[in-house]
């Protein structure tokens, strides 16, 4: 097999090598063209356009790809040198041929789009900056398989790649051009052509880029292995002969080669392990590949027997795989020169599987690899990886069955990662969105405020519905309405399947409509309070006197609870003609913010709706039920289940009013330090220091009291306390010592 590196002056031969005669001339025909065509174009790079198309082209023949392929590879730089010459693909080569160009065409407007910012770049700063980056370098990768509706697109793009850094190189350019180029290849292609299995492309791209970008570590390392290289493959060629030798002898069969090792991975091994060059272990490696498990073993005792073992060095990766499920044998020896010599031993089913397999090993060689897309992302990579090493294995035996190529291309056409698109922000920012997703899901991915505000959206510069589905590689510019935050909203037709797909945004859109609705029904629950105090003549009690007086931590308490129909006005009539208009005493009591384990928190209730799941519950204001009180639901109108106690007189008269909306409920297990508030009253002579000595009861039996509202007549204190139990043992238990606080007539659960 020709040298990839030589691939720069493929001839025509190698250019249509494994191919059949009939798609061999088709090949030459488009190089005769493409000849012609180019003329003296150059590239952006400064590489005579025809050179660059030919050494595309060669590098794809190098991995045996289909005619198709090879015709795209030549012609598409053309396209993008004279759009004009676009249109004349399709009847010159076909519609396979005119598919391949338009998709890497599209490719190549992607890097120009994502060139406009640094990866990463978008509203975050600080700390988060660097994980931001990583994400969106992440995101790009995704995006360029996503967007290649035909992976040979993928290849393509690849292959065009690495002829421009051999270009750079042949010409010794170092300027900033070829530095961002390399940080580039290093970011999106190299890890591209890894996680394809495309190990030829991965290690040159790797290479090239680095020497761009850390041109005298590249130059050090280079040296290190130039200088030792003629001995190092002088030794590895007599070891692996000794080792041949001594395996015929015993009658076992092997296939023994060296490992090349590249400069890239030298440098990622000695800066990830802290270690010098002399301390790499396989600097000197080779592989042998044997039929079957009970022969790696076999071998092993070989290579054991031959060479000293170093202990700390062996991995036994067959009876103990690694997570991924990469099996081999890794041991290092002490060779015949005193220095490290490293030998993998594996099965050729093991070697197809580190190579091509479903769990092959791209992921943990990439930085960040754990945050990735996830098992389904993983599969149709590893579906790509089989689909190529597939068409590697059969290479020479396909040529003249042409069904059998044209049944993998159509199976490489298939193969196209679909199930997400990505669209750029007019600053070149990268979202990745669920198929489907239109504008709106768009805005709320960007912002939940942006969503909010959402009016129009342009794509590609143009209006469009906020209904269209978005196409990946698009730019969508969003359109929001005018006026602070808060103050526009989504329309509830937003909640329909045809204008967003994603569950994300439909969780913002009814958020949004939640909190209106719960501020119409404060709104409703505020009127009727205000009007029932107009109807007895009671304007100007205090509100949140009364709301205390009631049992209700806050005034919107009250008004929410009336609102939903949860709390009758007859209470709040009653109130404000028992013992007087509520008041606040001079002496009062501290009161607490409520703890955030307490339901009044959203901490669970533990409260379970017998034979329903899934429904919202709340637990009622008015008696403010806890376990292990006997309890029932009631169905509000839109705000979930309001859970009271049975014995609760504002639940009879719902009941009575509603009895369908009735619903049976129950406690589930307690959970871990949840505390319910419930309400205490308290009737006392009234005294100097009352609330004080009652305050320290409260303290001593570590109750938390978040709403406290006293009114006193005819030398009696009537005293209603909120507090927060954790069962109603402490509430008993409290309730007790509050009995023996001198002048308490009564202290019992109100």
């Amino acid at each position: 097999m020709v040298s990839i590196a030589a691939l720069n002056s493929a001839t025509s031969d190698q250019l249509v090598q494994g191919l059949s005669a009939e798609d061999g001339a088709r090949v030459l025909a488009a190089l005769d063209q493409a000849s012609e065509a180019y003329g003296d174009k150059t590239c952006s790079s400064g590489q005579s356009a025809f050179d660059f198309a030919v050494g595309v082209a060669g590098t794809l023949a190098f991995l045996r790809i289909d005619a198709e392929t090879r015709i795209a590879g030549l012609m598409f730089e053309l396209t993008l040198l004279d759009p004009e010459q676009a249109p004349a693909i399709e009847p010159r080569f076909g519609p396979a041929v005119a598919e391949l160009v338009s998709g890497v065409r599209q490719l190549i407007r992607l890097r120009e789009l994502t060139q406009t910012q640094p990866a990463g770049a978008g509203p975050g700063r600080g700390k988060n900056a660097a994980q931001q980056a990583v994400a969106q370098v992440e995101t790009l990768r995704k995006m360029l398989l996503a967007m290649a509706s035909d992976m040979r697109v993928v290849l393509v793009r690849l292959a065009s790649c690495v002829t421009t850094l051999r270009y750079f190189a042949d010409n010794k350019r170092f300027d900033e051009l070829t530095r961002a180029y390399g940080r580039e290849t290093l970011d999106l292609y190299a890890p591209l052509a890894n996680r394809l299995g495309i190990w030829q492309l991965k290690w040159e791209l790797e290479d090239l880029a680095f020497r761009f970008i850390e041109p005298e570590t590249y130059k050090r390392i280079a040296k290190m292995l130039e200088e030792k290289r003629m001995m190092r493959e002088g030794f590895v060629t007599s070891s692996i002969t000794r080792l041949q030798s001594e395996l015929a002898a015993a009658g076992i069969q092997a296939e023994v080669f060296g490992r090349p090792k590249h400069i890239y991975s030298i440098w990622s091994k000695m800066r990830g392990k802290e270690l010098d060059f002399t301390e790499l272990y396989d600097v000197r490696a080779f592989r042998v590949i044997v039929a079957d498990v009970k022969t790696c073993y076999t071998v092993l005792g070989v290579v054991h027997n031959i060479w000293t073992p170093i202990p700390k060095e062996f991995d036994d990766y067959i009876s103990r795989p690694k997570p991924n499920g990469y099996r081999s044998l890794h041991t290092v020896v002490t060779a015949d020169d005193g220095r490290p010599l490293e030998v993998q031993i594996r099965t050729q089913e093991m070697h197809n599987f580190a190579e091509y397999g479903v769990a092959a090993h791209w992921r943990y060689k990439e930085e960040g690899g754990s945050n990735f897309q996830g098992q389904k992302y993983d599969e149709k990579i590893a579906w790509l990886r089989q689909l190529l090493a597939w068409k590697s294995d059969v290479a020479e035996s396909v040529v003249g069955q042409e069904e059998i190529q044209r049944e993998w291309v159509e199976k490489l056409k298939s193969a196209a990662l679909d199930d997400r698109i990505f669209v750029l922000t007019p600053q070149a920012r990268v979202l990745e969105l669920p198929v489907g997703a239109t504008p709106i899901d768009f805005a709320y991915h960007l912002h939940s405020d942006v969503g909010h505000r959402c009016r129009g959206a342009r794509v590609d510069g143009v209006m469009v519905p906020l209904n269209t589905p978005l196409r990946n590689g698009q730019t969508c510019e969003i359109i929001t309405a005018k006026g602070a935050p808060g103050t526009a909203g989504p329309s509830r037709d937003w909640l329909n399947p045809e204008y967003t797909v994603s569950s994300r945004t439909r969780s913002k859109v009814r958020a949004w409509f939640h909190a209106i609705d719960m501020q119409e029904t404060l709104s409703h629950g505020r009127a009727l309070v205000e009007k029932s105090l107009q109807r007895e003549g009671k304007t100007a009690v205090s509100l949140e006197a009364l709301a205390n007086k009631l049992g209700f931590a806050k005034v919107d308490d009250l008004f929410l609870s009336v609102g939903k129909d949860e709390f009758s006005l007859r209470h709040v009539e009653q109130a404000l003609h028992d013992g007087g208009e509520p008041a606040v005493p001079e002496d009062a009591v501290v009161v607490g913010k409520s703890r955030a384990s307490s339901v009044e928190q959203g901490a669970k209730s533990g409260v379970l709706v017998v034979g329903t799941e899934g429904l919202m519950t709340q637990l009622a204001k008015c008696c403010k039920p806890a376990p292990p009180d006997s309890i029932v639901g009631f169905v509000t109108r839109g705000k979930g289940v309001s859970i009271h106690r049975s014995t609760c007189k504002n639940f009879a008269e719902m009941r009575a009013k509603a009895p369908e909306r009735v619903i049976v409920t129950e406690w589930g297990r307690s959970v871990s330090d949840t505390v319910y508030p419930v309400s205490i009253f308290v009737l006392a002579g009234d005294r100097q220091g009352l609330l004080r000595d009652i305050s320290e009861v409260f303290s001593r039996e570590k109750l938390n009291v978040i709403g406290v509202n006293t009114a006193s007549a005819k030398g009696q204190a009537r005293m209603t306390f909120t507090a927060e139990i954790g069962s109603t043992a402490q509430l008993q238990k409290a309730l007790s010592a509050i009995s023996e606080v001198g002048g308490v007539l009564e202290a019992r659960r109100a």
